[in-house]
């Protein structure tokens, strides 16, 4: 009898002893809060050099220790950084794992957790770090120290540039004319009209600079082209033999090429040439990922309206918002007015990119016309 009264107040003696951390009301945990661990890094300053991209290995590392309910509990641990200014009110954040307390990252991975603040590239920029230390989701987490550090981002969009019978072979340099890998992965993508015109000679070369020192070219002579070689020699490109919109994929990983039919973007109506709704103007593609198509041009006072592949199967009156455009059909349809007459210059933002004739655009529309 005695040996089973020790063990009854051992039993109770430990429930008291929980009691002050958490507590249980009905089938909800509780908890009194609890003290977040401490947290440091590595560096303090660091410049991120774009070279190191592809280096592995780590160039900062942040260690904290966990925090302590008074009791084993299974922590979710979040590293959060942010600008100061922002007040932890937009961070971006990586969650590490259980019992995780020290967290390294590449030149790439801490670059892209940065950019994410949309800091401005090529700049001391003073950014703060936190843990974020929880136990569940409907009890408020703690937060360790806050550190402030100065990192230097680098901005990832890099181009290729495109010259070839539809450029006369000039010196390329507009972005119209150009590829773009958003985030310097290797993969350039754009949208080139290939116009030789009317001639069927559709070659071209992709060059890395705006000269010509040094081109990506091939070895093949199938048309059009599909493998990638770099250096001072090497054969043309050859795009198909019909004049029109193509989206161009150069992947620098395995060194390939592909050339698909791309949709494209006008403006139509009675206050383009002729004011009769039956002369397009086509709009042309910037390759800065941004999704812009451009144009300008002499226009009468009238309407208009932008349409896919010069079909009247999608096509784009205003939207309910200033600025906006809806696909032909949706509520607020219609024409876009235009007055006075005058030279302006359009911006049409299609945010997905259409391959092959979609009649279904994804994303929200948006136009500006500028009078120049």
């Amino acid at each position: 009898m005695k040996k089973n009264l020790t063990k009854l107040l051992a039993v109770g003696s430990l429930g008291l002893l929980l009691l002050p951390a958490c507590k249980k009301d009905g089938a909800l945990v509780t908890s009194n809060g609890g003290k977040a661990g401490t947290l440091t890094a590595s560096v303090n300053t660091l410049p991120l050099d774009k070279t190191k991209l592809n280096d592995p290995s780590m160039v900062i590392n942040f260690s904290f220790t966990a925090a302590d309910y008074g009791y084993s509990a299974a922590v979710t641990n979040t590293l959060q950084i942010d600008v100061p200014s922002d007040n932890w009110a937009h961070p971006t954040s990586a969650t590490l794992g259980v019992k995780t307390y020290s967290q390294g990252f590449s030149t790439a991975d801490f670059n892209n957790l940065v950019l994410k603040l949309n800091v401005p590239a090529g700049v001391s920029t003073p950014v703060v770090a936190r843990i974020q230390q929880s136990i569940s989701s409907s009890i408020k987490p703690i937060y360790s120290n806050t550190l402030s550090l100065n990192v230097t981002a680098f901005d990832l969009t890099s181009w290729l540039y495109i010259t070839g019978a539809f450029s006369q072979w000039e010196n390329p340099g507009p972005l119209e004319d150009s590829l773009v890998s958003v985030t310097g992965n290797g993969v350039y993508v754009g949208v080139i009209n290939f116009n030789a015109t009317g001639s069927g000679n559709n070659q071209f070369l992709v060059l890395p600079a705006k000269n010509w020192n040094y081109k990506y070219a091939t070895t093949g002579t199938n048309t059009p082209s599909t493998t990638v070689t770099y250096g001072t020699s090497g054969n043309n490109f050859n795009a198909p033999t019909a004049d029109g919109e193509y989206l161009v994929t150069v992947n620098l990983n395995n060194n390939t090429i592909s050339i698909v039919p791309a949709d494209y973007y006008s403006l139509i109506g009675s206050s383009t040439p002729g004011g009769n709704w039956s002369t397009d103007l086509f709009l042309k593609f910037v390759n800065d990922g941004n999704n812009n198509w451009v144009g300008t041009f002499p226009m009468l006072a009238g309407e208009y309206k932008f349409r896919l592949d010069g079909q009247w199967s999608v096509s784009w009156g205003p939207g309910a918002t200033a600025g906006t455009a809806v696909t032909s059909g949706a509520t607020g349809d219609g024409n876009i007015p235009l007055s006075p007459a005058g030279t302006y210059t359009f911006t049409f933002n299609q945010p997905a990119t259409v391959v092959g004739g979609s009649a279904s655009p994804l994303g929200t529309t948006t136009f500006t016309a500028v009078k120049q």
